[in-house]
């Protein structure tokens, strides 16, 4: 499955921006052409309607293409309607004024806002209106309701295309992530089909014979089965990756042998990636200690339980235990390999490492990372 790069998710707001400058110059010009005997500079409002049509043109063609949507342009876009809108006071005359008639720019005045909330967000949708505002206040040279109205209006209007934007966008990542992970579990399930069909099979009756045959083919037996295990987890559980995330489920079933069982949930255990690779080091560690401690015939359990507010993971085996006071006697010695390799990474995450052993019954580790950890704090 082959994941295409999605076009700029924003695209039919920019489509909407286009069509509403192109309608509302055509109402200023509308204006301009009823009123032009008012104007005291009539020369100046076709000037000035003119250059509006202008850079209409110039910046529709350009935010129709994802390749023309560039900071510095709506940035421009901004400031070139605040600066034809300032224009006002020596193109209306005082009886325009006095009558409250539309600035020279009228309703165009209010794109720009909306071009910058689609670029940039609602934050840049809001600052684009204040300072369109504050132009029509210096326009009108006074700030009264009307005035104070219209700042209300372009802030709000900006807001919401900048929300509306921000969340078109987060959707289509959502959407990219979860086509890109759809693509690498299709193309794992395809090796895994085409490994099973060959390499798996023949571990697994290299595997069965030796058995059978016992002495040191017994041995062999053991090590194939121990590869075939690896090599399943390997093809269907590969740690997978989401955006910053890696999921922590697949990372553990890798650690799976003949003497090391895992048990996780059926879904995903996203966590940020240095969180992911904290946690499956410290169960390295603690099943290299079953392994060291407790002899090549032990057993040890993984298990990994998502509780929402935090996660946990859990290492136990089946060895002698440990007997009272001997990590301290090792602290005290200087010796500080499990406390530094494990409880030291787990107090790093913002968690804890609680151990639980005693001679006889084996041991058990008990590591728990709150769920802020998710967002990488």
């Amino acid at each position: 499955m082959t994941v295409r790069s999605t076009r700029d998710p924003a695209t039919p707001l920019w489509r909407g921006v286009v069509v509403l400058r192109i309608v509302t110059w055509l109402f200023a010009l509308a204006v301009v052409i009823a009123h032009h005997t008012d104007f005291q500079r009539p020369w100046l409002a076709w000037l000035v309607v003119g250059v509006m049509g202008a850079w209409s043109a110039g910046s529709s063609l350009a935010y129709v293409r994802e390749s023309g949507r560039h900071r510095w342009l709506v940035i421009l876009d901004v400031l070139l309607t605040t600066a034809l809108m300032l224009t006002s006071p020596w193109i209306l005359s005082d009886a325009q004024y006095d009558a409250a008639s539309p600035l020279i720019t009228t309703v165009w005045a209010a794109v720009a806002p909306l071009a910058a909330a689609t670029r940039f967000g609602a934050r840049g949708g809001v600052v684009a209106g204040l300072v369109v505002a504050v132009g029509t206040g210096l326009a009108r040279e006074k700030i009264d309701l009307d005035v104070v109205r219209d700042g209300v209006l372009l802030c709000a209007s900006g807001l919401l295309v900048g929300m509306a934007a921000t969340l078109a966008r987060t959707s289509a990542e959502a959407l990219a992530r979860a086509l890109r992970t759809e693509a690498a579990t299709a193309e794992r399930e395809r090796l895994a089909r085409s490994i099973h069909d060959s390499v798996l099979q023949v571990l697994a009756r290299v595997r069965r014979r030796g058995l059978e045959v016992g002495g040191e083919a017994a041995e062999l037996a053991r090590l194939a089965g121990e590869q075939e295990i690896a090599l399943r987890a390997l093809v269907s559980s590969e740690p997978t990756r989401s955006g910053d995330t890696v999921d922590l489920r697949s990372a553990l079933q890798l650690l799976a042998t003949t003497s090391v069982q895992v048990s996780t949930p059926a879904g995903t255990v996203d966590l940020p990636a240095h969180v992911t690779e904290e946690l499956v080091a410290i169960t390295r560690e603690a099943l290299a200690n079953v392994e060291k401690h407790a002899g090549p015939e032990a057993h040890a359990w993984v298990l990994l339980e998502d509780l929402g507010g935090e996660v946990v993971v859990s290492i136990r085996d089946d060895g002698p235990g440990i007997e009272a006071g001997r990590l301290e006697r090792a602290a005290a010695e200087g010796r500080l390999g499990v406390v530094k390799s494990i409880r030291g990474r787990a107090e790093d995450l913002g968690g804890t490492a609680v151990l639980d052993s005693a001679p006889g019954r084996g041991t058990e580790w008990e590591v728990r990372v709150p769920a802020t950890m998710r967002d990488g704090r």
